[in-house]
């Protein structure tokens, strides 16, 4: 079984898409926010919402099991088409 985290794909448009994410999960990404705008002299926080599709580009980059599937899945598809 493929070990998996969560790279976005990159995209000619922005995909607006609505989750509900658990209360924690939500009082972490304002934690986080707060924290970032600390690090980074900002005078306020982002919005945390703005937050979630860096981190998920971030997670699947790192994520090896899926760069693997994923670059396996390219290539068959490319030779399917030739």
């Amino acid at each position: 079984m493929t070990k998996l985290k969560l790279s976005a794909i990159p995209d000619d448009r922005p995909v607006k898409i609505t989750v509900e994410l658990p209360a924690a999960v939500h009082r972490d990404l304002v934690a986080y926010a707060e924290i970032l705008a600390r690090t980074s002299g900002d005078a306020a926080p982002a919005d945390p919402a703005k937050l979630v599709a860096p981190m998920l580009q971030r997670f699947m980059a790192t994520d090896k099991g899926f760069r693997k599937e994923r670059q396996a899945g390219i290539s068959t598809s490319s030779r399917a088409k030739v």
